[in-house]
């Protein structure tokens, strides 16, 4: 990972002061660095110690943080990961701004690596995570939005570039197709697994751990898998609490919507939910040549559904 941060710090590098005070800030920021740490970890896996692996691991950290900061402007969030975020500390425009340079910047790394296959991966990833931004937004203060338009915001928004990253390393290897999908399969349900259980510590977590307010989602209007389960099997007091918090949003209904939550079981049953994924995601590798990058994927996807922060 010293090696990734190395790439990092030297791409970052803009003649723009504030692209790099920017940039800088939101990537000093820590993280989990999980998208590139699975395309570090999945060519390992398949055999691949080459240079490009740990530039493409560059390229996703960069996509990344760069639906982060798009994502806080929207959201308009003042805290990530324990800090203030980029456009509460530079203003709206410099995030939006500089998440367009970080989108050029790692197009311009993955040309690099020479590969038209790495090139429409990555191209498509992007353009999903796109449209998964714009379904969220379409979602939000619906009430009445059902746990197959919530997967499918999951499956664009969060778990595509997972997918990608993960296939990418058995890309870089030159694996058989079928391997390259296997693990491509693995990505898109950690991802899932991932993002279920960060809905599930909206409504749990410990915000120091975190690294933001609970109640974010519910403040924004967000219908997550605990709400819809409530509007699903909640009592009608329950369902007409949370209805009225997604359709006004805020944080004047927290405490009816926590203990409609709690009482309804619903945090329970995502969790059952995002076990699932992550046990779809560790059936996927079931067979392959086994090593330590094998199995560092394995307990990663175990870490992501025993995660409290």
């Amino acid at each position: 990972m010293r090696a990734l941060d190395a790439v990092i710090r030297a791409r970052l590098h803009s003649d723009v002061v504030l692209v790099r005070q920017v940039a800088e800030y939101i990537i000093g920021a820590g993280g989990k660095r999980l998208r590139p740490a699975l395309v570090l970890l999945t060519s390992g896996a398949c055999n691949y110690r080459g240079d490009h692996r740990t530039e493409l691991a560059a390229v996703v950290e960069f996509i990344h943080t760069a639906t982060l900061l798009h994502d806080d402007v929207v959201d308009e969030s003042e805290l990530r990961r324990g800090a203030k975020t980029a456009n509460a500390l530079f203003g709206n425009a410099a995030s939006v701004l500089v998440g367009d340079f970080l989108y050029s910047r790692a197009f311009q790394m993955m040309v690099s690596v020479g590969s038209m296959r790495v090139q429409s991966v990555l191209a498509e990833a992007t353009n999903i995570i796109a449209e998964g931004e714009v379904l969220q937004l379409l979602n939000c203060h619906d009430a009445d939005v059902d746990e197959d338009r919530y997967l499918q915001v999951i499956r664009y928004k969060t778990a595509k570039l997972f997918e990608a990253a993960s296939r990418l390393g058995a890309m870089l290897a030159g694996s058989e197709p079928d391997v390259e999908e296997r693990f491509a399969r693995f990505g898109m349900h950690l991802g899932t697994a991932f993002q279920l259980v960060d809905d599930i510590l909206d409504y749990s977590g410990d915000e120091g751990s975190i690294g933001k307010n609970l109640g974010d989602d519910l403040a924004e209007g967000k219908p997550t898998l605990p709400l819809i389960h409530v509007m699903k099997n909640g009592t009608p007091d329950q369902v007409a609490a949370v209805r009225h918090a997604i359709e006004e949003g805020g944080r004047d209904d927290w405490a009816p919507v926590m203990k409609a939550v709690v009482d309804s079981g619903a945090l329970e049953v995502a969790r059952v939910r995002a076990r699932e994924e992550a046990a779809l995601a560790i059936a996927e590798l079931d067979g392959l040549p086994a090593n330590d990058y094998l199995q560092s994927l394995l307990d990663l996807a175990k870490f992501a559904v025993e995660r409290k922060f």
